[in-house]
Formats: C-alpha cells, structure tokens, sequence
C-alpha cells in the first residue's frame, strides 16, 4: 500500500456557523492522507497515481466553498477524492480551525474523518 501525504496545509476560508465567520473568516490547517494499492497500478506512470498536486488543487477548491459544519466539509472532501481516484483504499482529512470563536479558549478545534474504501 502507498500513502501520499499533504500535512500543515493553510487555508484562509468562511467556514462556521457562528455570526461573523460567513464575512469574517478564519485561518484552517489541513492534513490529509490517501492510501491506495500500488501492486494493482503501475505506479511508473504519472495517470496511475495519485498527484499531490492535484490533492492541494482539490483541496483548496473544496476550503473556498463556504460551509457551515467541518464535518460536513470533510464528508463533501473525501466524496470528491473518492469520485476523483476511484482506486482509493482509504482517506484520512483533518481539519483545524486555528481561531475558534470561543471565549476565553486558546488552543484549536477541529474534525477529523477516515473513509475505508473495499471495492
């Protein structure tokens, strides 16, 4: 099994449901994972892989899409990257809000999904 990573990736995005986020925004950190079987792909070839590039352009078209729950950013992600590499045998995406709008709170919040794929 081969895992291509992108880990630390930032974000600036109007995501959240509390009065302010829709206009103001915040910072976000992604880190995704995706793993899929290198044996059944002849990994020599660029087409039978799977491009980080792509995964970062992937990404941050999803982060631009105001939405109010991360959970449900993270779900609409790996649906994405599922139709996009249908090879895919699991997803692993974190999302974290750096500054949650959270009185007297210093620290990060966040969602993370895993998505296993069999077929």
């Amino acid at each position: 099994m081969m895992t291509v990573q992108l880990h630390d990736v930032k974000f600036s995005a109007l995501h959240g449901i509390d009065k302010g986020e829709e206009t103001l925004g915040n910072q976000f950190v992604v880190d995704l994972d995706i793993t899929y079987d290198e044996g059944k792909n002849d990994t020599s070839q660029m087409s039978n892989t799977i491009n980080y590039v792509d995964l970062f352009e992937i990404l941050k078209s999803r982060m631009m899409v105001p939405t109010s729950l991360l959970e449900k950013l993270c779900d609409g992600t790996i649906r994405h990257l599922r139709h996009q590499y249908p090879f895919i045998k699991e997803v692993t995406l974190t999302i974290h809000k750096l500054q949650a709008p959270i009185i007297n709170f210093q620290g990060t919040v966040g969602v993370s999904m895993n998505k296993k794929f069999n077929d």
